[in-house]
């Protein structure tokens, strides 16, 4: 229910954008609530779907998975204020309740890295149940998450040194180089998982969805490799 409140929130703030206009691109516009809200309710129903193939007791799981639900809502709630607001909402430090929503925005990024690193290490010390293809797909789908989360890191990073020596218009620039990579990388653990299955539906051979999800994490990995070199050059 709360993924699908984020996704709808995300649809609400593009028919405003379609009505209000504005800039879609740049540190204030509706782009932010509407994308935010749609990647945090589609990730949020790929993390619940998929960690229920990882080795989890199921009290540390639905625990985790809370927390989890409730930063998600946080990160969006403070996104979608800030716009609303017509003032950035991340790096945006120039009174002290909008600095009150970027720390609390960046401290909230810091819990979804420690949740979703903790998921993976669970996908890696035990080997995901599920059918033909779903432990490799869940496996590479959140160590390719965790680039996303460390490209994110490194974003609101670069952005926070910038701002605290007084380059505040340049760390609103700062982030434009890294987003692709986070893009592309963020929604591999729906993606991969998702095609195993889709794949266990069909009446192939185990063989031949094991080499079909081998393939397509190949071609993933290809693809968040191009969007970390393109950042290494445009940055």
């Amino acid at each position: 229910m709360t993924a699908l409140l984020l996704i709808l929130s995300g649809l609400v703030h593009l028919a405003v954008f379609a009505v209000d206009g504005g800039p879609w691109n740049g540190p204030v516009s509706w782009r932010k609530p509407v994308t935010f809200g749609l990647s945090f309710g589609v990730t949020l129903l790929a993390v619940v779907r998929v960690t229920s193939y990882v080795r989890v007791g199921p009290r540390l799981r639905a625990a985790l998975l809370g927390v989890f639900a409730a930063d998600c809502v946080v990160e969006v709630a403070g996104i979608t204020l800030q716009a609303w607001r017509g003032v950035p909402s991340h790096l945006d430090m120039e009174t002290p309740f909008d600095t009150a929503v970027s720390m609390t925005l960046a401290v909230g990024g810091g819990v979804l890295v420690v949740l979703l690193a903790g998921f993976a290490v669970a996908s890696f010390r035990h080997r995901p149940t599920g059918p033909a293809g779903m432990a490799p797909a869940v496996r590479s789908g959140f160590a390719i998450l965790l680039v996303a989360l460390a490209s994110g890191a490194a974003m609101i990073a670069r952005g926070v040194v910038l701002t605290r020596t007084g380059h505040q218009e340049a760390a609103y620039h700062s982030t434009a180089s890294l987003k692709p990579l986070h893009g592309v990388s963020l929604h591999a653990v729906l993606v991969l998982p998702a095609l195993a299955w889709l794949l266990s539906r069909t009446p192939w051979s185990e063989a031949v969805r094991r080499r079909i999800v081998a393939a397509a994490v190949g071609c993933y990995a290809a693809a968040v490799a191009a969007a970390g070199v393109w950042a290494v050059l445009r940055y």
